[in-house]
């Protein structure tokens, strides 16, 4: 008879530094396999520390008291199937990346990361030290290669495995989310697979670290690339994958596909659970924001219902002379559409109080954006005060176009502890507004219908600092300022070639302005979903000061 060997895949949310209570999702995960007869339960990369856990990884003590965790885990998971598990390795004075397979009370073998990632988000060539490429381990009668992510986007540790006899190749990973970052995956596995010849599991691990988005979409292939087996995206699952010895070789059977989102489904679903895990794994139970009839803070508030329920939002009307009755209507129409807490405290006496305060100093000077900035910093002020009375996070809604160019009040509307949206373009905030509008699914914990009022939607943007004000009074129009920006920023297209391209020189040249100059608003921003491939702070770190300009 044909010999057969079940694999549990635990595609789960670890929490960085939280070691015993990751141990216990471990244990978990083991007894489902157990349960359900499994071989071998699998977690993904690091999953005992969480991932990143940045310069966290370099204390000794922390990585002792990994030792210590993993130890009682094998112990505890000894009578069953093998547990293999990520976390970091102290040995002969250097730190590793590594993967155990705990089997028998003890850890039975180690595979170490030899390709270390040094750009966008991840530094582990300053971390961890690059380990020699090893065999395959034995499971039951299964030889198993273990590239550790990284070690799977380039050839020769997926080659070095087979050819020294693996029999399939299961790649852990802590791969965080960008737009469309499954079908570059799917590719560059679907490349190990063919050179191979072997089946492949990529196990990757789901949740919120701070700015980055873990967003687990595993997958098993078969030896020419076919699909076996996909699980879902932005979700944590369990899930038995069953392989059968032919006379081919070993293959996954055919196990469920789940239908995967897409770009505007998936940036939602990150930013929710950005939002969700980022609250939950720092403590706040609930938020506030400014709600000022505008689109940002519309979206923002959805995502905040939409993420931990909208009993948990509270959001402020804080109108001035210049708040438009339009936008004291929709303010309060989409508060009453989430079914959030609406408050309602108009700036007036404070901004008059502030404004006679300083009148000795400000005298024959005439009004001007500092004025416009009292109004935005009064506003972070009375936000900030109720967050801490309540114990509420406030949260910024200040979209990446507005964020590149400083747009934005530092000490103002840039208050607050986490903005889901600092990655989403204008132009994309609007079309993810009428997305929602269109969409609910069952990780969303906010209502159904249209929740955003299409005269949110259909207004032009202002930020009624003052009388007739528009965004295109200080800005090109948005989808002209977003294409220059994803030039500039996105993909480091030189001026001259956005010029060539048929952009206004002129406009070229004040945006690239306007993003160097806000350097130093973004540095002290909130952390806020990562969406691209170049948000703002690890992806893209640029000096403060800066005296060099692209004359192209």
């Amino acid at each position: 008879m044909a010999e057969r060997f079940r694999l549990t895949l635990a595609q789960l949310n670890p929490t960085v530094g939280a070691l015993a209570e990751n141990a216990a999702l471990a244990r978990d995960a083991w007894q489902q396999g157990r349960d359900a007869g499994a071989q071998m339960v699998a977690l993904p990369e690091m999953f005992i520390t969480g991932y990143q856990t940045q310069d966290l990884i370099q204390r000794p003590q922390f990585v002792e008291d990994v030792a210590r965790e993993l130890s009682a885990l094998a112990k505890d998971c000894a009578d069953g199937p093998a547990l293999a598990i990520g976390g970091p390795l102290f040995e002969g004075g250097r730190l590793f990346n590594a993967y155990f397979i705990l089997q028998a009370g003890r850890i039975a073998a180690t595979v170490l990361k030899h390709h270390l990632p040094n750009d966008s988000v991840f530094d582990e060539k300053r971390l961890f030290s690059p380990a020699e490429v090893s065999g395959p381990y034995r499971v039951g009668p299964l030889r198993i290669g273990s590239p550790i992510c990284e070690d799977s986007w380039f050839m020769d540790v997926a080659e070095t495995h087979a050819e020294t006899g693996a029999e399939i190749l299961l790649v852990p990973n802590g791969s965080p989310y960008y737009r469309d970052k499954l079908a570059v995956r799917q590719n560059i596995m679907v490349s190990r697979v063919v050179e191979t010849g072997l089946p492949l599991v990529y196990l990757n691990m789901v949740g919120g670290q701070d700015d980055q988005v873990f967003d687990g979409a595993s997958f098993v292939l078969n030896p020419g690339g076919k699909l076996a087996v996909q699980m879902p995206a932005f979700q944590t699952a369990i899930t038995h994958v069953d392989f059968a010895e032919t006379a081919e070789g070993w293959r996954a059977e055919q196990g469920a596909r789940v239908k995967q989102p897409d770009a505007w489904e998936a940036d939602y679903h990150a930013m929710v659970l950005s939002l969700r895990d980022y609250m939950g794994k720092t403590g706040f139970k609930k938020v506030l924001l400014g709600l000022s009839g505008g689109i940002d803070s519309a979206i923002v508030a959805t995502i905040a219902s939409d993420a931990i329920g909208p009993d948990n939002v509270r959001c402020v009307m804080l109108p001035s002379e210049y708040t438009s009755p339009s936008s004291l209507e929709d303010a309060k129409d989409c508060a009453e559409r989430l079914g959030c807490r609406y408050d309602f405290v108009p700036i007036s006496d404070g901004r008059q109080a502030i404004t006679n305060t300083l009148a000795p100093l400000f005298e024959g000077t005439k009004p001007d954006l500092t004025e416009e900035n009292i109004q935005s910093r009064l506003r972070g002020l009375l936000l900030m005060a109720l967050s801490n009375k309540f114990g509420e996070m406030l949260l910024t809604t200040g979209n990446k176009s507005e964020v590149a160019v400083g747009y934005c009040t530092i000490y103002g509307d840039m208050a607050g502890g986490f903005n889901p949206i600092k990655d989403l373009y204008k132009t994309r905030v609007f079309e993810t507004c009428r997305w929602r509008n269109a969409n609910h699914r069952d990780w969303m914990m906010g209502k159904q219908g249209e929740v955003i009022p299409a005269r949110i939607i259909d207004k032009p943007p202002s930020a009624e600092l003052r009388a007739d004000q528009k965004d295109e009074d200080s800005l090109p129009p948005y989808p002209v300022l977003d294409a220059i920006l994803e030039g500039l920023v996105d993909n480091d297209v030189a001026v001259g070639d956005l010029v060539e391209g048929g952009f206004d020189r002129e406009t070229v040249k004040k945006v690239e302005r306007l993003v160097y100059l806000s350097e130093h608003k973004r540095f002290q921003s909130a952390p806020g979903t990562r969406l691209t491939r170049r948000a703002f702070w690890l992806d893209r770190r640029y000096p403060i000061v800066n005296r060099w300009r692209d004359e192209s």
